[in-house]
């Protein structure tokens, strides 16, 4: 608010509060000032002293905060309160009436110049938006928040930054997800502003977008020092969100075990926190790795418990995701028929800018479905949309996988030269990773 508009305002208040009490203008000036001050403030013309408006304050008999600003003073604490309340609607998997929440409480906090509220109701609202799959509404929600924040300190915009590279990551932008929370990472760490809190948030953050890289050395190194930062942190869920992504690096390093006890220590978090959502992800990552132990049974029944819970809160984008994985099992089982019919609500849905990663696994289980039926131009075309959808997102190893299978299928054809072309494609895709594509890797912390 301008000065002009804000002394206007501030006159329009003196002037409704004086007249609800039956004041003149010389009942509320006297004694320590004149009629004409009274009159030339009401007007929007003088902007009062702190001294004059705590004396007027009292005169009003209303607080300095109300007087000064329009608000009471207790409104950022019931804000606060309502903000909790709409979290707690989102953790327990009702993303839509929480984003409702949010959106009115967002209104409340720019109607009344609470920068700090409407910041965290805009963060609240990404975060469903990122659980309905409305990555637009998330990026934007997250911007704003940033921009209201833009004079507080780095640790303080982490949320909402990260909230961007979780959605960037969601539509298939997986370097410029990595750039952002790898960029975040080192301000922190070479600035003096290393703060737990902010660090574990895109350690936690970036070990999806470097494993789907096919980066998995960085994504060990950032499991690594967030566990070590762990213990300087109180906040279980993040401490749970740690543990699943953990999970996931061990199992890319073969240590089931290990990763079962993570994945574990996550899921019991998540049960006392009672967030839904999050116990959902980890039923769907046991899943993938009873499927990884070539336990078919028992990886069809985490992933469709998973999908049960999270479809509970339309939370579609995730249920399509694990739509992906489950027609995979289904289809090693055997069960083809049902493994495409499954597969029919993400190839139609997930798209580049939503989900292109899924979107393209999609399409390679599709192909392989049709190789097994002995399709083999439904398989290359499948192949080929799923070349198309992934090879701007840098997801090295299912690009090389896909050469591989698409190589295989044209030389089986006889169609050698064409295969040697997609078996090199595959092969510069699988060195993709490292410090030449990723650049050097963040700094560490110094603590």
């Amino acid at each position: 608010m301008n000065e002009p508009t804000d002394r206007e305002a501030l006159g329009r208040r003196v002037l409704r509060l004086r007249t609800e009490r039956g004041l003149t203008q010389r009942a509320l000036a006297e004694p320590d000032y004149t009629p004409a001050y009274i009159s030339t403030l009401e007007a929007g013309k003088v902007r009062p002293s702190e001294a004059a408006l705590r004396y007027l304050a009292d005169r009003l008999e209303v607080s300095y905060e109300l007087l000064a600003t329009g608000r009471p003073p207790e409104l950022a604490g019931e804000l606060g309160l309502r903000l909790a309340e709409a979290r707690q609607l989102l953790c327990a998997g009702d993303a839509t009436r929480a984003a409702e929440e949010f959106r009115e409480l967002g209104a409340e906090a720019e109607r009344h110049g609470l920068a700090e509220r409407q910041a965290a109701a805009l963060l609240g609202l990404g975060d469903c938006a990122l659980d309905l799959g409305e990555l637009e509404l998330a990026l934007d929600s997250f911007e704003r928040s940033e921009e209201l924040l833009r004079d507080a300190p780095l640790p303080q915009r982490v949320p909402a930054l990260r909230g961007r590279a979780v959605a960037h990551l969601l539509a298939g932008d997986l370097r410029y997800s990595c750039y952002l929370l790898e960029s975040a990472i080192d301000r922190l760490n070479t600035g003096g502003l290393a703060d737990p809190h902010a660090l574990l948030l895109l350690y936690s953050a970036v070990i999806a977008p470097y494993m789907d890289l096919g980066a998995h050395r960085r994504a060990a190194q950032a499991a690594e020092l967030a566990l070590a930062l762990a213990p300087q942190v109180d906040d279980p869920a993040l401490v749970a969100r740690l543990h699943r992504g953990v999970a996931r690096t061990l199992l890319a390093e073969g240590r089931a075990a290990e990763a079962e006890a993570s994945l574990t220590r996550a899921e019991e978090l998540y049960r006392q926190l009672r967030i839904g959502t999050e116990l959902a992800h980890c039923h769907w990552m046991r899943g993938y790795l009873r499927a990884q132990e070539g336990d078919l049974l028992a990886a069809e029944r985490e992933l469709r418990l998973a999908r049960e819970l999270l479809a509970r809160g339309r939370i579609t984008l995730y249920t399509q995701q694990i739509d992906v994985e489950l027609a995979d099992v289904l289809r090693r089982a055997g069960r083809l028929e049902e493994a495409a019919a499954l597969l029919t609500d993400p190839t139609g849905a997930l798209h580049p800018g939503r989900g292109a990663v899924h979107a393209g696994a999609a399409h390679r289980l599709l192909g392989r479905i049709a190789e097994q039926r002995g399709e083999a131009a439904a398989a290359e075309d499948h192949y080929r949309a799923a070349l198309a959808l992934l090879v701007g997102s840098g997801a090295a190893a299912d690009l090389a996988d896909l050469c591989r299978l698409l190589g295989d299928l044209l030389r089986r054809a006889g169609r050698v030269d064409e295969a040697l072309d997609t078996y090199r494609d595959g092969l510069r895709h699988q060195a993709a990773p490292g410090a030449t594509t990723l650049g050097p890797a963040p700094a560490t912390p110094p603590f």
